[in-house]
């Protein structure tokens, strides 16, 4: 792996420990006393890192890889040098992100930006506020009155914790994060730009313009969840906006004001929520997906990028397409189309030969 400075490898594996920890089988005549320390891609291993191939993609790099150990199932096995170290596994890439987990047990989550250790003294922390044993603060950030903030929790650089907001324990708040009108619980992650709690927008049109609807609500965000950078979630109108049990929600994201979000939800970048969408559990909405007000997706449905949902999704189904329909469907009508856009091509052209054909000489 390139050596950039900015993450340390924490530990090295023998082979032998490497195989233990992800139940892979080594192939005969492995060196189980090999010590890795590093990862990389197949095609930049080096003798000490660790490296895996899971799909024909990078089959042909395995051949001539200079991995130290090589994480794979047994359809590629064989493809690997006779000199390399295989270790053999029906899923390569989860082994080998369990691997990595501990190298790179930094990279996991934000951290200190400046190296503080504890309260920075460029930091302002109301006095009422409450925080937990081992919190850090950075500098420039913002704890508002009767804020707590629970033991082990970063809040990062130029980050606003409005008053009253609960955070939990070992939880990460990115820079320039802002969080009001918000209860958030253990372990979440939220990387930095992120904007949690603001108005959501509701608004009652009039002939003298548009009237603001007082948004009188919170935001819960429950235990483990991981929201990327410059994402949005507003606050509810009348009810909560609620973020379930280790959901994911990717960069530049948008969740409008009273929407449910289930418990491990996947939401992948710019996709958009209108108000008080219900999204159930294990849903994933891929790239660009987006949600009119009042529809609810069931349990572990999945849209495809770009899609645009004006109905409810029935639970298990796979949707796609503008507007939102069954896959197959979606698929079918595509496939039409293109048909017969190049029938109409072959009319328009075998026309135009006809018309020159006929056409006097000049």
């Amino acid at each position: 792996m390139t050596e950039n400075g900015f993450f340390e490898c924490s530990k090295s594996f023998s082979v032998s420990e490497i195989a233990t920890l992800t139940g892979a089988v080594p192939r005969e005549g492995a060196d189980l006393a090999r010590r890795i320390s590093n990862i990389a891609p197949v095609d930049r291993a080096g003798a000490t890192d660790l490296t895996f191939v899971e799909g024909a993609t990078f089959a042909a790099a395995l051949m001539s890889t200079k991995a130290g150990a090589v994480l794979t199932n047994d359809r590629y096995a064989r493809r690997a040098p006779s000199g390399i170290t295989v270790l053999q596994v029906s899923k390569p890439y989860p082994a080998f992100v369990t691997i990595a987990r501990v190298f790179y047990q930094g990279a996991l989550r934000p951290t200190s930006v400046f190296g503080t250790d504890g309260v920075s003294p460029g930091s302002f922390v109301h006095p009422s506020a409450r925080l937990g044993s081992e919190v850090t603060v950075d500098p420039g950030a913002v704890i508002g009155a009767q804020a707590e903030i629970g033991a082990g929790t970063l809040i990062g650089a130029n980050a606003v914790i409005g008053q009253r907001v609960r955070i939990g324990r070992d939880c990460a708040i990115g820079a320039t994060c802002t969080i009001t009108y918000a209860h958030v619980g253990d372990r979440v992650i939220i990387h930095p730009g992120c904007h949690i709690g603001q108005d959501g927008f509701g608004y009652v049109p009039s002939a003298n313009g548009h009237v603001k609807v007082p948004q009188a609500g919170s935001v819960i965000i429950h235990n483990d969840v991981e929201i990327g950078a410059g994402t949005k979630v507003d606050r509810g109108g009348m009810s909560d906006t609620v973020i379930g049990e280790g959901t994911k929600i990717d960069n530049l994201c948008q969740i409008g004001h009273n929407c449910v979000i289930g418990r491990h939800c996947i939401i992948v970048a710019q996709s958009g929520l209108s108000g008080s969408v219900t999204i159930e559990d294990f849903v994933v909405l891929g790239a660009r997906t987006g949600v009119i007000q009042h529809i609810t997706i069931g349990k572990g449905a999945m849209l495809a990028s770009r899609s645009t949902v004006y109905e409810d999704v029935p639970a298990g189904a796979a949707w796609g397409g503008f507007p939102a329909k069954p896959k197959a469907q979606w698929m079918r009508e595509v496939i039409t189309l293109e048909n017969l856009v190049k029938r109409n091509r072959k009319i328009a052209d075998s026309t135009i030969a006809d018309d020159n054909a006929s056409s006097p000489n000049p």
